[in-house]
């Protein structure tokens, strides 16, 4: 990484945008929780949110504090945060990564968190006229997600091994299992 450019880690409840292209944001431990992340290229505008519940009404208090561990209150925040750098809505490519079952519990769990979390971003996406490009959602193992600026380029891990390359040409490629 050259002196210009900068990783941007984004925690639970946490989000950033970028119109730096040599940028980096980074997200780790993602595991029950979902990333959103969002690509506009005419504006080299990137962004990612990481929330961790599915809506402010299950912890009123907590949304007003930390309105992006939500998804339908921390979702509106990254889109707008990435208007004001010049992103245009209908040009916003979107991505979502996480919503595993980390604490083993399957089909029959009953919190199934990662599930709903998963469902309550399609949802608040497709209730804003958004289209959903890919998705690396599900399964057990937490991820690391990372998203360049430049290009839209995501990349996800689990493990510390690639698992999935995300971006607009190949819509989600999924990367052969090493181990």
């Amino acid at each position: 990484m050259d002196a210009e450019s900068r990783q941007l880690r984004i925690g639970i409840g946490e989000f950033a945008v970028s119109d730096r292209p040599q940028d980096l944001i980074i997200t780790a431990a993602l595991g029950s929780c979902v990333a959103v992340c969002v690509w506009e290229p005419a504006a080299g505008v990137a962004g990612m949110l990481h929330f961790l519940l599915p809506d402010t009404r299950s912890n009123p208090e907590r949304a007003q504090r930390e309105p992006a561990a939500f998804a339908d209150s921390g979702i509106p925040l990254l889109f707008h945060a990435a208007y004001k750098l010049g992103a245009q809505k209908n040009r916003c490519k979107v991505w979502l990564v996480g919503g595993a079952d980390v604490a083993g519990h399957g089909s029959d769990g009953i919190l199934q968190m990662g599930r709903r979390n998963v469902l309550a971003a399609r949802g608040v996406l497709w209730q804003n006229g958004m289209m959903i490009e890919g998705e690396e959602v599900g399964g057990s193992a937490p991820r690391t997600v990372t998203v360049a600026v430049g290009d839209g380029h995501i990349t996800v891990k689990a493990n510390g091994k690639p698992v999935a390359e995300l971006f607009e040409e190949d819509r989600c490629k999924k990367v052969p299992a090493q181990w």
